[in-house]
């Protein structure tokens, strides 16, 4: 009987695991996950640290350096997507040149930080010059990491990517949990880029699998650098959101006493977890997008699903942030982080509002539009200042990050939802396969 149930409805089951919206949602899916686990390492780290603002203020500088990482995958996804980095063997050809490129540039960058560690360590609030120091070393193995999952996207298989997501922040707890044992905050910081590498070393499996071998000697379809320098539009606008999400737990090391500094970054990590929703949905918003926009379709659907997809998680979030505020910060993070518990669900409204705006730069950054760039980035451009002239109370310094959100938001769905004409793209050179196959449709 299962054996005929299963035959029955094995098409419309096929039909399912197919769909654009089930793509959607695993991949925002995986990054929920994610985001419970990086919940989980903020959790340990702030019960196992004395000193977890200069984590949380560590972390939050390295953030704001993977916008490039985040920005290279939203660009790779595109161009993949459509055909312009190379198939089968011609994309291995790109992404072998790409990593030899992208591990020669990290080793410079190592020495450079390395000489620097005094100057990043006082921009960054902290006093540990060697943790600073690996800040911009774990940016560039994050670009690498990015970029390999921008292929996969590419290439359709969304299931790697979310795999690859959940294992970054595993690998992260568990590293990083061992050696702050010993190093304290430095061992814990030690774990961010050591759980790319691992991560890497995933990434190299489907995609493998599914391009084969290099050959020998052939170029890359497109030069690193003159990929990086397409994306500019891409980096910058994922900077722009970088700083509107991150900016605050710095203004808070400098604003703030080191406690109290230590129980807003715990309450601040609680309050960003649909934005982690946001980004998974984004992976699923770019290629689709792309692909619409290439075919002179409606492009406003894929847009209303991943805002949906936030909207349905953004409602039991904020309940908890208002009805259980104090419940949640102590069991998350222990009765010693209770200083900030008030600003919690204004931090939640406010971190809700910038997820959607997340979602409308994705979208605006699929259709190769830039002119958004310049009033949001005066408002990114505003927060610091406003933060660091802010109430030296948390629930001030709240209010301040939501009016800035706020702002945000309206310029960007005021740009995003403008009336634009749709038409067909050019389509790119004859590869020898079939769009199914450029597209990754299973």
């Amino acid at each position: 009987m299962m054996s005929s149930l299963r035959r029955r409805y094995e098409p419309q089951l096929a039909q399912l695991r197919g769909s654009e919206t089930t793509k959607a949602v695993g991949l925002a899916g995986a990054m929920v996950i994610n985001n419970v686990i990086a919940l989980g390492s903020v959790i340990v780290f702030s019960r196992e640290l004395s000193d977890y603002g200069s984590l949380a203020a560590l972390v939050s500088y390295f953030l704001i350096l993977a916008v490039v990482g985040y920005a290279m995958q939203v660009a790779t996804a595109r161009e993949a997507v459509l055909g312009h980095l190379g198939v089968g063997p011609g994309m291995a050809a790109t992404i072998r040149n790409w990593i030899k490129v992208t591990l020669l540039f990290t080793a410079v960058m190592t020495v450079l930080s390395v000489l620097a560690r005094h100057p990043i360590a006082e921009a960054v609030g902290v006093k540990y010059q060697w943790a600073a120091a690996l800040g911009i070393p774990a940016g560039c193995l994050y670009l690498l990491l990015c970029m390999m999952r921008g292929f996969l996207q590419g290439l359709g298989d969304y299931r790697s990517v979310g795999i690859s997501l959940i294992g970054e922040q595993a690998a992260r707890l568990a590293i990083g949990g061992v050696l702050a044992i010993g190093l304290g905050v430095t061992g814990a910081y030690i774990g961010t880029p050591l759980s790319f590498v691992a991560m890497m070393l995933y990434c190299a499996i489907p995609l493998r699998r599914r391009l084969g071998r290099a050959q020998a000697g052939k170029r890359p379809a497109v030069e690193l650098w003159v990929h990086v320098a397409r994306a500019w539009p891409a980096i910058a606008a994922l900077g722009i959101i970088a700083v509107l999400q991150n900016i605050d737990i710095i203004a808070a090391k400098h604003r703030f006493s080191s406690e109290l500094a230590s129980s807003y970054s715990a309450t601040a990590v609680a309050a960003k977890v649909l934005i982690w929703v946001a980004m998974g949905a984004g992976f699923y918003l770019v290629p689709e997008v792309s692909r619409r926009r290439a075919h002179g379709e409606d492009t406003r659907p894929v847009l209303g699903k991943a805002l949906a997809i936030v909207g349905v998680a953004a409602i039991p979030c904020l309940l908890i942030y208002g009805l259980l505020p104090r419940l949640l910060i102590r069991a998350a993070f222990g009765s010693n982080r209770l200083l900030a518990v008030d600003a919690l669900f204004i931090l939640g409204l406010a971190f809700t509002v910038l997820a959607a705006t997340y979602l409308a730069v994705q979208y605006m950054l699929a259709q190769k539009r830039t002119w958004f760039l310049l009033p949001l980035g005066a408002v990114a451009v505003a927060e610091p200042i406003l933060l660091l002239q802010a109430s030296k109370k948390p629930l001030g310094f709240a209010v301040v990050v939501l009016a800035v959100q706020i702002a945000g938001a309206l310029v960007a769905f005021g740009m995003a939802l403008r009336p634009q004409k749709v038409s067909p793209q050019p389509e790119p050179p004859d590869s020898g396969v079939s769009e199914v196959e450029l597209v990754g449709a299973p």
